[in-house]
């Protein structure tokens, strides 16, 4: 595997399986990151509306030498949208800010269990522009399979992918069976790990995985980084990985693991080192009670 290879996602699309993140970039950043990104040989972009940097995301976008339709964009709905009306008006305030005629998958980014109804208007306004073409595939992130469950209960369209932290140390694994179950594709953020570095979401003591041992050891024998092993084991268990950086050389680094393969043995290695320990927020958290910014137009 010489290339960053696709994802066929459960109604066609093909996406790529290695993206990049803009989580934390500010919009400063988020221009000239997206803009190396792009010249590096990334095709696939990943912001939200909550991340503020859209608008940068898109100009960046433009500004390239590739096609749009070589750019694999994906943007969130944040929770104060949720409802049917209020999504709608988040899509297209979306597409203004990225200055597109589409994107290419549009996710809901967190469940909110405590306004649940609302989670499900919020996708049957994704359904909606999914059918009126302003999006090519739909999905969610934060979702854990009893929220997925909830949700395909109601609703009429599968969701393609669910976007969630996974890394050595989360890996998930039950809940990627139950992607695997339904045919939703699962994408990972902080896919190396960063979350533990840089959040304090959790009680619970969190490790780096880019210091552990068995990482290190598999970077020392393929003359690779640790960020660069973690990153290959994902694309080799069929996780959309996308790391987030501003700094070009580590945006480089991030892509350059299709030069080397992982072992059956190695992979099944670093997918024990679970701890089952999440560095992120807990979904169930989520709410606009908890979180009250709202997105400006």
């Amino acid at each position: 595997m010489t290339q960053n290879p696709f994802i066929t996602l459960n109604n066609n699309i093909q996406m790529p399986a290695l993206g990049f993140g803009v989580f934390r970039s500010s919009p400063e950043e988020t221009t000239g990151a997206v803009s190396t990104a792009i010249i590096t040989g990334y095709r696939h972009i990943d912001t939200a509306a909550a991340y503020m940097n859209e608008v940068q995301v898109g100009e960046a976008i433009k500004a390239s030498d590739v096609a749009r339709s070589d750019i694999f964009v994906t943007t969130k709905m944040w929770i104060s949208d949720y409802g049917y009306d209020s999504g709608l008006h988040a899509i297209d305030r979306s597409l203004r800010k990225l200055d597109t005629d589409y994107i290419d998958l549009y996710l809901l980014h967190q469940p909110v269990p405590t306004y649940f109804d609302r989670t499900i208007e919020a996708y049957k306004a994704a359904e909606a522009a999914l059918a009126d073409g302003r999006v090519r595939a739909i999905g969610v992130s934060n979702f854990n399979t009893q929220y997925l469950e909830n949700l395909m209960a109601q609703t009429d369209i599968v969701p393609a992918v669910n976007q969630v932290e996974v890394h050595p140390f989360f890996t998930q694994k039950p809940l990627r069976d139950t992607h695997a179950k339904y045919g939703i594709a699962t994408q990972a953020w902080s896919p190396i790990g960063g979350v533990n570095r840089y959040g304090n979401f959790t009680t619970e003591a969190v490790e780096d995985p880019l210091t552990h041992p068995t990482i290190v050891q598999l970077a020392e024998k393929y003359s690779k980084t640790p960020a660069q092993v973690i990153l290959r084991w994902h694309i080799q268990n069929g996780i959309c990985a996308i790391p987030k950086s501003v700094n070009p050389g580590r945006i480089a680094e991030n892509f350059n693991i299709f030069d080397f393969e992982l072992t059956r043995d190695e992979v099944e290695a670093i997918e024990a080192l679970d701890t089952g320990v999440r560095g992120g927020p807990d979904p169930d958290s989520v709410s606009p009670d908890t979180y009250t910014f709202k997105i400006e137009d």
